[in-house]
């Protein structure tokens, strides 16, 4: 309101500042509400397994297609990249295949970032990370043993389209993803689950490296040279230096000042970066109000989940709440600005607040089951006396 709202009749700046800062509040927070929708439509627990199967089935189902557009690429059914100079290392849309959007696919160069189901690489890169989270809620925490296995699928699948796809984002962190979740849940104390698993895994991923050697260093390698080119802790706080610099005024430069999908609205700033972008846009002062607001949210769902006794309650809030740890505080990319861990993130929020409730109605069953099994009649409910409303005053 005070500084799209200033622009907006501002002779200087042109375009649609309020429009611009409407789509840039939405693309910001536009989410967040659905953290209250999850916590009032997962019921109970069997209402959680039933969604974590979903999320399973949807990562194998998208990495599933993926691979079958890798495939296409690869024997020639779909076209490579064509162009000449920089074309041939740009995403177009124009090498579409199969599924997704826009494709890059240079063979010659050994270039390749593939879109997956979505509609840029970038995306489907932020997919697959979330995937690592999804699929190994499944695989540790699943009542039944056949949906554990589809949990490691999921996994298995996820990492070598990892590999494939090309996104060295991807190709870094769903390896570390899995070694943190491993490590924060308490899953690599279970050696009874997670033995097998870890060999099964280890075994088929093992398998795949040694019949495609120069693939994974063809990945690897792309990824130490992007390193090396540009260290991450340099590009961040390079950003955060030419925001900083950046500022007008303490409410910063207006929502949707560094939103892409602004742009149709006027003027913005392509910032690669999130938390040097919510600087920009709403100041010093907003991001850190920003940052103590997603710190409120981790510290609740932490407290939520560890209230759980029941043991796949517990496990669920664990891996659901690694995940929003890590996204609150990744500044790299921006995340939380895009499909789709801006919807997991709010999503999976929600379920963890919802836990304690969940984890109590479970103990209740218990005790009820353990009543019945014993003799004992259950104590019956109160009935809920519905209160009188009272007639309205009149002035």
């Amino acid at each position: 309101m005070f500084v799209n709202g200033a622009q907006q009749f501002d002779p200087a700046y042109s375009g649609q500042p309020i429009l611009m800062g409407v789509l840039g509040l939405k693309v910001f927070i536009g989410y967040a509400p659905l953290m209250i929708c999850t916590y009032y439509l997962i019921r109970d627990k069997a209402m959680l397994v039933l969604c974590t199967r979903l999320m399973s089935i949807v990562v194998i189902t998208c990495c599933s297609l993926a691979f079958i557009q890798y495939v296409l690429l690869l024997t020639g059914i779909c076209p490579p990249t064509q162009g000449v100079g920089d074309e041939l290392f740009k995403a177009s849309v124009d090498t579409r295949c199969f599924v997704g959007g826009a494709l890059l696919y240079t063979p010659s160069q050994g270039v390749i970032r593939l879109p997956g189901t979505f509609v840029a690489p970038w995306q489907w890169g932020w997919f697959m990370i979330s995937g690592a989270f999804l699929g190994f809620a499944t695989a540790f925490n699943d009542p039944k043993p056949q949906w554990r296995l589809v949990g490691l699928f999921a996994m298995g699948i996820n990492f070598i389209m990892a590999v494939l796809s090309g996104q060295r984002i991807a190709l870094a962190l769903v390896p570390v993803v899995t070694g943190m979740l491993l490590v924060m849940t308490g899953q690599v104390a279970n050696l009874k689950r997670f033995l097998p698993i870890a060999i099964i895994l280890g075994l088929a991923l093992t398998i795949g490296a040694a019949q495609n050697p120069e693939l994974v260093s063809d990945r690897f390698g792309s990824f130490q040279s992007r390193w090396k080119a540009s260290p991450p802790y340099a590009f961040i706080s390079h950003q955060f230096e030419w925001a900083l610099n950046e500022q007008r005024g303490i409410l910063g430069n207006g929502l949707g000042r560094a939103t892409n999908s602004a742009r149709v609205f006027g003027v913005t700033q392509l910032v690669e970066t999130y938390y040097p972008k919510v600087m920009y846009e709403v100041g010093t002062f907003g991001m850190l109000l920003f940052v103590g607001f997603v710190s409120v949210i981790t510290l609740q769902c932490f407290k939520a989940y560890r209230s759980a006794r029941d043991p796949a309650l517990r496990g669920y809030g664990a891996t659901f709440w690694v995940f929003v740890l890590v996204n609150s505080y990744n500044t790299y990319y921006y995340p939380l600005d895009v499909d789709p861990v801006s919807v997991y993130y709010w999503f999976l929020a929600g379920i963890i607040l919802k836990i304690p409730v969940m984890d109590r109605e479970e103990r209740d069953k218990a005790k009820r089951a353990a009543l019945l099994e014993e003799g004992h009649e259950l104590p019956l409910e109160e009935p809920v006396v519905p209160r009188k409303k009272k007639k309205a005053t009149t002035w």
